[in-house]
């Protein structure tokens, strides 16, 4: 509500000083109506710029304020020692020492902005020297404490440094947890279950933080701005977040790149014991499952439909979903080599 205040007081500030303006050079009534119209105007462009520096990072600002200060130092220096006595005439020199200020204004202003990230303000905010900065330091998101697996991760004892959970991740998790969706609201309570599991956890350290981004709408953006700031990683199993994140040169830990890298290695011609669930999509095949979920077609498994059975291995199929094991019951290979040797024994006795 103090915010609309603010703005109504800007634009009529600006309106009367614009209309005040103009009926001081030009004393009539319709200049004193484009006056207070210009008002307006000015007041809306510095609203505008307003939002959009509110979405640069207060380092950013620094540097670019910095680096406008010095581009200005530059440009006098330069004016001064080799074009002071250069232009006598006011309408040739006021141009060009206008061209060298706006030019070395401008890259003081870019390479100041570029540098800004460089700045650490440590002791700005009251919780910034809780932050740990560091490699090490994990930043989780909110589909990857849903998810659940982190927590089997952590217990393990294989993720070092701080895991890192900012506020607005669990903002999200509550809005999840507070919704009408019968779906979502069991989603969000695992996800806070997760969280609080994970706290109980011996020698795992958890450091919620109050860091957040008002100009910044997005979760997604608002995590890879904390990975920057903190010079984390972002813990994710969202693919969207880690090509995004990686453009940016945030470093990702995806858990489902995880899970695809510890399954066990199974190569053709090994003997496996599965149960057969289901039926295949092909006539005759069954289906059945490993214990992390891969998926195994039996090529004449569907007659053993809810048995466990041996099988062999033929071929191996990697996805961009995961891997698939095609195999064949042991039944059927040990009654083709005994059909080849018998045709082998026809074939030496004639």
């Amino acid at each position: 509500m103090g915010s609309w205040i603010l703005r109504f007081l800007l634009f009529l500030i600006c309106g009367i000083s614009g209309y005040y303006f103009t009926t001081g050079i030009f004393p009539s009534r319709q200049a004193g109506l484009w006056g207070f119209l210009g008002g307006m105007i000015l007041a809306a462009l510095t609203l505008l710029i307003e939002k959009e520096l509110r979405k640069i990072p207060l380092r950013n600002l620094l540097g670019s304020f910095i680096g406008l200060i010095l581009g200005f130092i530059v440009a006098n220096f330069i004016s001064n020692v080799f074009f002071s006595n250069l232009f006598n005439d006011e309408h040739i020199a006021l141009p060009f020492y206008g061209g060298i200020y706006g030019i070395c204004g401008y890259m003081g202003v870019r390479i100041g902005f570029k540098k800004g990230e460089e700045i650490h303000l440590t002791g700005w905010k009251p919780f910034s020297k809780n932050i740990p900065r560091s490699e090490n330091t994990k930043i989780l998101d909110t589909s990857v404490i849903i998810d659940g697996r982190i927590a089997d991760i952590t217990e393990t004892g294989f993720v070092e440094g701080t895991l890192l959970i900012p506020q607005f991740v669990l903002s999200e998790l509550q809005h999840i947890a507070d919704s009408s969706d019968s779906i979502k609201r069991t989603r969000g309570k695992r996800g806070l279950e997760v969280l609080h599991h994970i706290q109980k956890q011996a020698g795992v350290n958890v450091r919620i933080v109050d860091t957040d981004y008002p100009g910044i709408k997005e979760v997604d953006a608002k995590l890879i701005e904390l990975a920057k700031e903190v010079h984390g990683k972002i813990v994710t199993n969202d693919s969207n977040l880690n090509k995004v994140a990686e453009l940016q040169g945030i470093e990702v830990l995806n858990i489902n790149e995880l899970a695809n890298s510890l399954k066990p290695v199974v190569l053709p011609g090994e003997e496996m014991n599965v149960k057969i669930l289901k039926e295949g999509k092909e006539m005759g095949q069954g289906v059945a499952y490993l214990d992390d979920g891969t998926m195994i077609v039996v090529d004449n498994g569907k007659r053993q439909m809810g048995k466990t059975v041996d099988v062999i291995v033929t071929s191996v199929l990697q996805t961009p979903a995961g891997r698939m094991i095609f195999a064949r019951l042991k039944e059927e290979t040990s009654r083709e080599g005994k059909g080849k040797e018998y045709y082998y024994h026809l074939d030496s006795e004639f």
